[in-house]
């Protein structure tokens, strides 16, 4: 792979936004060139000025581009890797909706060749947003898919993925779901608080045991009020507990997306899309879970009730949201990219750091999507 210098940049380097030339090599950030240093002799991409970010990071989401993890086919991953790549995203997390988990484990069999021979995006590795999750916080999870948690079910989803499970969303206060948290924990995955009715005593006992994520913090979750803090109130006032966040500023209003910087840990907060698959299209029907969606009010609603479904949103969009909402251009990288790495174990990505993945987007003066490469290449 040829070398290549993006010149012209405000790159942001450890927490700081500061000129620089990224000196790409192999795929990854050979020098990052700060000062007067004399520049190798290897084509050169101007940036003019833009604003460079580390590739975002997805560990939620559905599906893009009419492409998602529902249509049962590992080439339709593929195509979901290629259209992210183009706006911005390094790595994802296809995430499977809550279904019998004969039928989960059928559908990871299916999906699981797609993995490693991604061309855009890299796949991590599967999110489950369930069977494990509580009836009474469904969302627009289908009632008769949830499950009481059975241990041997968890042990053939993993068996079924070959160990590419790399996060679940559960309800913690569920009886009998302990040894399926430890099981995950255990086996390395990422273990979310999410589709919860707990109280806030049910979810610090789960935090204990091990359940130190949130999924989309606030909602389908018990909320917070003074009397009952709920799931919500535990994450809000415990600061080692980490969320996700939906930061549309419709399924949490900006305010409050705002807000949640004031009380948490920047490390411990995580933008993420929850985006559906015809997220990007714009000639319906749009099909989401077997069921038509349409775009009202910038979300995805079931047609039927008009139930939100989940987010229309992009990471591209999300970083200019939280730049909007009041987070600095800093933080929303944390929220974007940096946090979700650490938390997935990425190690070579979510930040620009030298011999770190060259993952690269450029924004404009406006935050729009200038340009974006992907281990050294331009999308």
């Amino acid at each position: 792979m040829q070398d290549l210098l993006i010149t012209d940049t405000r790159a942001v380097l450890a927490g700081e936004i500061r000129p620089a030339t990224l000196w790409l090599s192999g795929g990854k950030i050979k020098q990052i060139i700060t000062d007067e240093t004399p520049l190798p002799n290897v084509p050169v991409f101007n940036a003019q000025g833009a604003l460079a970010v580390p590739g975002f990071i997805d560990p939620h989401i559905h599906g893009f581009a009419g492409h998602g993890p529902e249509n049962a086919a590992p080439e339709d991953l593929l195509e979901m890797s290629k259209q992210l790549a183009q706006y911005g995203v390094s790595a994802f997390c296809p995430t499977l909706y809550c279904a019998r988990p004969h039928e989960m484990e059928s559908l990871l069999k299916t999906l699981l060749p797609a993995l490693g021979k991604e061309t855009g995006a890299q796949i991590i590795g599967f999110h489950l947003e369930g069977p494990f999750i509580s009836p009474k916080k469904p969302g627009v999870m289908k009632p008769q898919d949830i499950v009481p948690p059975q241990l041997a079910d968890m042990e053939r989803l993993y068996e079924a993925a070959q160990g590419h499970i790399t996060n679940i969303t559960l309800a913690p206060e569920l009886p009998g779901i302990s040894p399926i948290i430890d099981f995950c924990l255990a086996h390395g995955i990422l273990v979310q608080g999410g589709h919860t009715n707990a109280t806030y005593d049910e979810f610090l006992r789960g935090a204990q045991q091990g359940v130190k994520h949130a999924t989309h913090l606030f909602n389908a979750m018990s909320g917070f009020n003074h009397r009952a803090p709920g799931a919500a109130g535990a994450v809000l006032m415990h600061p080692e507990i980490s969320c996700e966040i939906i930061a549309d500023g419709v399924h949490v209003h900006p305010d409050v997306v705002g807000f949640l910087r004031q009380v948490k840990p920047l490390e411990n907060i995580v933008a993420i899309t929850d985006a559906l698959k015809p997220t990007g299209l714009t000639d319906g029907p749009f099909i989401a879970n077997g069921e038509e969606v349409i775009l009202d009010g910038g979300v995805w609603k079931r047609k039927t009730d008009k139930v939100i479904a989940g987010s229309a949103l992009t990471m591209a969009q999300a970083f200019k949201n939280l730049v909007a909402f009041g987070y600095t251009p800093a933080e929303a990288v944390q929220l974007t990219s940096t946090n979700a790495a650490r938390l997935l174990d990425v190690s070579n990505k979510g930040r620009l750091e030298e011999g770190f993945a060259a993952d690269i987007v450029l924004l404009d003066p406006q935050l729009n999507l200038q340009a974006v490469f992907l281990g050294g290449k331009k999308q």
